[in-house]
């Protein structure tokens, strides 16, 4: 039996959210308390009299782009598809985890279909990275009228990834939800009400939670809000296939938080406040920069591939709201190395017992 097995629950699938509920707040929310052992419920609209008038709310605004994509390979016409991971400022290639029949050649084209099926922008292979991704150059259409021709030669020429994906990706849904086959609502429901900055490829899925009006209660309240940025990666997702985690490798994701929101936290800790991260890449934006910075919690902007595991000391986050994550998943370890692995599993058992909602269209639970 490897490490990670002691990390693994049964879950029914048909708790697995499909959809998330009409109101965002009227998700379950399991409140576990690590000093007592205590498991309540509750509901997110509940949220104002959880925390404290001191506390500091912390959200990732980061935006999920639709990073999907569906097509075809030009010359054989084979099905194709692929997850958009990041465009090289310079060259505009982009790297992009492909899934297709066959090998794909160097030269060769892939035709990207839009939202309703029509085939459209091309994708031109360049090279493999060392982890098997695909090199691409976004290329217009083959065959437009004139008109609508200048018009893809002018967004490639002027544009970044965002306006092509724009265009043609999709919402990048795990598998577990419809087989990861997106439908309009999904737009707005699989983005946070606070969404700001553009680059996550998967959603911070404990802010979907939030509702305008939640989030004003909450500030009636006395809380205070802060914003990180973590742009979500692989690297949240990646499976743990090693036998220890001290073994795993996480990917690199970019993330940043400003000299206001740091001092906002900081001094708002100083007053016996709680820092309250919203979802585990709120947790590891917080974490990194203070393992970067000696312990403080200063303006930062980096890279990090920090994986929580036990026993881990957190240095910022007080308090973690956060879905329920899959099994043997890096996610559910770091939520154990905030609580314990045995209040984590009990909590777990509890919600299936309670026929909670599962994964990121799910339910939440605040561990204090």
């Amino acid at each position: 039996m490897s490490e990670i097995d002691f990390y693994d629950y049964e879950l029914p699938r048909e708790l697995i959210a499909q959809e998330p509920l009409t109101t965002r707040s009227d998700a379950r929310l399991m409140l576990v308390n690590r000093a007592s052992g205590e498991i309540d419920h509750h509901h997110v609209r509940d949220l104002p009299d959880l925390l404290r008038s001191e506390d500091t709310l912390v959200l990732n605004d980061s935006r999920v782009i639709p990073a999907r994509m569906v097509g075809f390979r030009t010359r054989t016409q084979g099905r194709w598809q692929g997850l958009f991971l990041r465009e090289d400022p310079g060259s505009g290639i982009w790297e992009v985890l492909t899934k297709t029949r066959g090998k794909l050649v160097t030269g060769e084209t892939i035709t990207i279909e839009d939202r309703n099926g029509l085939p459209g922008m091309r994708l031109e292979v360049v090279a493999r990275t060392e982890h098997g991704h695909l090199l691409v150059l976004p290329r217009p259409p083959a065959d437009r009228l004139a008109a609508a021709v200048d018009e893809e030669n002018q967004l490639s020429q002027s544009s970044s990834a965002d306006q092509w994906l724009n265009r043609y990706g999709r919402v990048p849904l795990p598998p577990y939800i419809r087989d990861g086959h997106m439908v309009d609502a999904d737009v707005s429901n699989y983005q946070t009400v606070f969404a700001r900055a553009p680059g996550s490829v998967a959603a911070p899925t404990a802010g979907l939670h939030f509702t305008p009006s939640l989030l004003g209660q909450i500030a009636d309240g006395g809380t205070e809000t802060a914003s990180v940025t973590l742009h979500v990666g692989l690297g949240t997702f990646r499976p743990i296939s090693s036998e220890t985690l001290a073994e795993h490798e996480m990917h690199t994701e970019w993330g940043q938080i400003t000299e206001e929101n740091a001092d906002l936290i900081v001094e708002r800790r100083a007053a016996a406040g709680r820092c309250v991260a919203v979802g585990t890449t709120s947790v590891r934006v917080l974490e990194s920069a203070a393992a970067d910075l000696a312990g403080d919690l200063r303006a930062w902007t980096s890279t990090t591939d920090l994986f929580i595991r036990p026993p881990y000391r957190f240095q910022i986050v007080d308090a973690l709201m956060t879905n329920f994550h899959l099994p043997k998943s890096t996610l559910l370890v770091l939520v154990s190395a905030f609580a314990s692995r045995e209040l984590i599993l009990e909590a777990y058992a509890k919600a299936i017992e309670n026929e909670y909602r599962f994964f990121s269209y799910g339910d939440a639970m605040l561990i204090v």
